[in-house]
């Protein structure tokens, strides 16, 4: 792989915060759906989980 120097009409349209706003977003919706997942898991009627050799159960 070769690298060259970008020209200076590619510097004007390379913005700064992309790869920072992409991975937040990313981030919180990762974080969403673990929220929705544990939510529905502790509500239900027959439940548990386990870790390891620790095991959670709950009626």
């Amino acid at each position: 792989m070769t690298l060259e120097k970008m020209s200076i009409e590619e510097c004007k349209k390379t913005y700064v915060g992309e790869a920072i706003t992409l991975s937040a977003v990313l981030a919180i919706l990762a974080t969403a759906v673990i929220a929705v997942l544990v939510y529905k898991l502790f509500l239900s009627s027959k439940g548990g989980a386990s870790i390891g050799d620790w095991k959670f159960s709950w009626a």
